[in-house]
């Protein structure tokens, strides 16, 4: 979790909500035990199922399915993960090694396909055709994201418009799942429901953006990852965008080679590049009007802790360093 206030109002909730990942990962296979647990078991912010937990008590949700689609929405997270990793052959992640360096390419995509179908069993579950609704068109826009993204790998051409659009479908679209359905739980108006949604597709887009920043900016120690990695794979980010745009003749060619060839040969240049333009300001300036409309969008919602922590939310997305 974030925001330690935030880690500690809703402790209980998101105790339970791992008791639901550790239950419902539970296969008769070995090596499905095995990849799911250490996946699950490698950290990560939980961010999106507490979005789920939040947003429901934002509205009063007394119920007993906020905790289930809250585990729902880390299994389709955590899906994603072990896909992207693969298509991406990335070797680190949270400061450890990828499933698929840790258990092959094939084991990783396999188990993937099991927690993304676990999850659904899920959703069944819970007997409502608007969540399953929700989920479905979630994972859909995601995949197509994920398409998006291979297609763009290694186009320096790539504009700020469609890049933003990436974001939204491949990041942004769970956020906005999450807030949804915890509204939906909640009983919210369909504008509040809708205000929601707005706030966690702000929010997610706000957070991806800042990811981009500490691509080339991070320590690798705190983010998990190593600096360039995005670069390395050739994913045209709006820091590299905005470089192209603003940069010399000469560092814009620079950057176009670094992205049609992939590698971290120039990394160093590029990087120089990047702070000469006020690329990392200008993507965290992006970042932080995200922010800024994602807590517009709280004004619908009724005072309370719930609401306060989403709003805070709003601030961590875009002053995190990890």
């Amino acid at each position: 979790m974030p925001v330690p206030v935030i880690r500690d109002f809703i402790a209980a909730d998101m105790r339970a909500v791992d008791a639901v990942i550790r239950d419902r990962l539970i296969s008769d296979v070995a090596l499905v035990r095995q990849v799911a647990d250490y996946i699950v078991g490698s950290g990560g912010k939980r961010l999106r199922p507490a979005l789920v937990i939040l947003s429901a008590g934002a509205f009063g949700y007394q119920g007993k399915y906020h905790h289930q689609l809250a585990a729902v929405v880390e299994f389709i997270h955590t899906a994603t993960l072990l896909h992207d990793d693969v298509v991406d052959a990335s070797e680190l992640r949270r400061g450890h090694p990828t499933a698929n360096a840790l258990f092959g390419n094939a084991a990783s995509v396999l188990v993937g396909d099991f927690v993304y179908s676990r999850a659904f069993q899920m959703m069944v579950e819970v007997e409502s055709m608007r969540v399953m609704q929700v989920l479905a068109e979630a994972t859909n826009v995601i995949a197509e994201g994920e398409v998006l993204q291979l297609m763009n790998c290694h186009n320096p051409d790539i504009d700020e418009h469609n890049y933003l659009q990436v974001i939204r479908c491949k990041t942004a679209k769970l956020f906005e799942a999450a807030t949804r359905l915890g509204a939906i739980l909640g009983g919210a108006t369909p504008a509040q429901e809708q205000a929601m949604a707005s706030y966690g597709m702000h929010l997610g887009t706000a957070f991806q953006l800042i990811d981009d920043v500490l691509d080339y900016s991070g320590d690798n120690k705190a983010t998990g990852k190593n600096v360039g990695d995005d670069l390395a794979e050739g994913k045209p980010t709006l820091p590299l965008i905005y470089a192209i745009k603003h940069g010399s003749a000469d560092e814009a060619a620079l950057i176009r080679k670094a992205i049609e060839e992939g590698g971290l040969g120039e990394l160093k240049q590029v990087i120089a590049a990047i702070y000469r333009t006020g690329a990392l300001d200008y993507t965290r300036r992006q970042a932080e009007a995200a922010a800024h409309t994602a807590s517009a969008a709280l004004t619908a919602m009724p005072n309370s802790k719930y609401r306060d922590s989403l709003l805070q939310l709003t601030s961590f997305a875009v002053t995190r360093d990890y």
